[in-house]
């Protein structure tokens, strides 16, 4: 505010000054006397004044002139350009001023002014390259996406103007939808500049999209050579991509392809877990089931998931359960986090030693509710005779659970039924990890809180047998009575409990709940 005030200040003291010398100049009774030779001319201030204008405007016409007799001896002497030069200087200026408007208006967004601009220097200038360039970007921001188009492909003539015109059409086709004729453009602009990496990104989008997983490898290889992906990061997506080349062999048909590439993603990514369920089925239908478990060992040791422990289980298909426990524990010894407790349990649930499955889950229905966690407590509680009542009150808390460990887009955290190298929601590429999914739901009156109205509350577990035996005090008739009460269990709920504990020994969870894993 300060500023202002003082500049208003300065303003009205240069104008009063002026005026006043003005007036001084005016009333002074001097003026200006020019004598050549014979002639004398006196002039007042008011004259002096216009005849120095009469003089600054004569010079420059003198200068003027002098410039055109200069170009007219040139072109005399045979410079056939020299005129148009010299008419050409003014017409480039007003030209470049017009092309310099023009993208300042483009930069700020007016698409109408920097038409018109770029229309004044088109007509001014003869080298239409820029003219052409702003005039194709001013119309695609006003929206006129053929005089864009026009202008774009004017720009494919000379080759330094090639690959901009490309990425202009290319552009187009993208924000229209076209994506195979998108994606030649993205291939011709590769061409030109093999290493420009907006170009490699978008060619990667479009063959992903488009399910050519052989060129999307040809180009991730490109930008590697390029330098802008680090060793790992390549090693995985190309493991990405070789899975779902894999994949698309194997619903073609052409299996030992399939099974070839399955081996060579899981080769060059351990850690990837779909691609190691693929090669390790690849390698138990060539029945090299050895390889088939160090694989598995290898990969769950980095990121264990239930899919892992499905295909440990289908290399000796024929085995009994006690002796499929004792293969597991070789399995849980690279990596016995919660996934590997929750497989035990299932394991141990199948081969009828609920009171270990129960060793096995611990605390996991309070520190890392799931839904799987809930229904190996129901079959574990089964399984030992419980009442009706405590089985349907872990049945019901599984409704409420959370259903554990998903396929979850790193991007836009939408949740996938199974693994997918190009998110469903998002469209990002190998984004999806195997995790919790984030819960924003806050308690409610019909969740769990409300489970002890419904079915009761559930009864504490009963103690172990050891604990039985050292209770010298507890009277006989209590194991009698347990006994009778075991052998008055429906011979169909023994079975219901049979059937229930095959199924969670592979897999608790539906198949459709458990995708497959980072």
């Amino acid at each position: 505010m300060f500023w202002t005030v003082l500049k208003i200040v300065v303003f009205l003291g240069l104008i009063a000054a002026l005026t006043f010398g003005v007036e001084r100049f005016m009333q002074t009774d001097y003026g200006v006397r020019i004598a050549v030779a014979d002639l004398e001319l006196n002039l007042g201030p008011v004259q002096a004044v216009l005849a120095a204008l009469v003089l600054v405007l004569a010079v420059w016409l003198v200068l003027k002139l002098a410039g055109f007799l200069v170009a007219v001896l040139r072109f005399i002497n045979g410079d056939d350009t020299a005129i148009s030069r010299y008419f050409d200087r003014a017409r480039k200026r007003r030209g470049l001023e017009a092309l310099s408007d023009g993208f300042l208006a483009l930069a700020a967004g007016e698409g109408d002014t920097a038409v018109a601009r770029a229309r004044k220097a088109e007509k001014l200038l003869e080298n239409r390259t820029l003219t052409n360039l702003l005039m194709a970007q001013a119309a695609q921001t006003k929206g006129d996406t053929a005089l864009a188009g026009e202008y774009y492909k004017r720009l494919l003539v000379e080759d330094r103007s090639r690959f901009v015109g490309v990425q202009g059409l290319l552009r187009q086709q993208l924000d229209a939808g076209e994506d195979a004729k998108a994606r030649q453009l993205a291939e011709k602009a590769l061409a030109l500049r093999p290493a420009h990496g907006g170009t490699q990104d978008t060619l990667l989008q479009l063959q992903n999209r488009t399910g050519d997983w052989q060129g999307a490898r040809r180009t991730l290889s490109e930008v590697k050579r390029s330098g802008r992906l680090p060793k790992d990061v390549f090693y995985r997506r190309d493991a990405v991509l070789a899975l779902q080349q894999a994949q698309a062999y194997a619903d073609e048909g052409s299996d030992a392809m399939a099974q070839d590439l399955a081996i060579e993603a899981h080769r060059l990514s351990p850690g990837l877990v779909p691609a190691a369920v693929m090669a390790a089925r690849a390698h138990i239908a060539r029945g090299a089931g050895r390889k088939a478990s160090n694989l598995l060992k290898k990969t769950w040791k980095l990121a264990p998931h239930p899919e892992l422990a499905q295909v440990y289980a289908e290399i000796d298909p024929a085995e009994t359960p006690a002796a499929r426990v004792k293969r597991f524990e070789k399995l849980f010894s690279y990596n016995d986090d919660d996934e590997a407790k929750l497989t035990r349990a299932e394991i141990l649930i199948a081969a009828e030693d609920f009171p270990a499955a129960r060793r096995a889950v611990g605390n996991l229905h309070e520190t890392a509710p799931s839904q799987r966690v809930m229904t190996i407590m129901a079959a574990i509680e089964r399984g030992e005779g419980s009442d009706d009542a405590v089985v349907r009150g872990w049945l019901a808390r599984a409704l409420t659970a959370p259903r554990g460990p998903q396929w979850v887009c790193d991007s836009c955290q939408h949740i996938h039924a199974r693994w997918v190298a190009i998110c469903e929601h998002c469209g990002a590429f190998d984004t999806l990890t195997w995790k919790r999914p984030p819960d924003s739901s806050g308690p409610s009156a019909t969740g769990t809180e409300m489970l002890p109205l419904i079915v009761g509350a559930l009864q504490p577990p009963p103690r172990d047998a050891t604990a039985s035996d050292a209770d010298d005090d507890a009277p006989e008739t209590h194991d009698a009575s347990t006994r009778d009460a075991a052998a008055e269990t429906p011979a169909e709920d023994v079975t219901d409990a049979e059937a229930h504990a095959s199924d969670t020994a592979t897999d608790t969870v539906p198949e459709a709940d458990r995708p497959a894993a980072r």
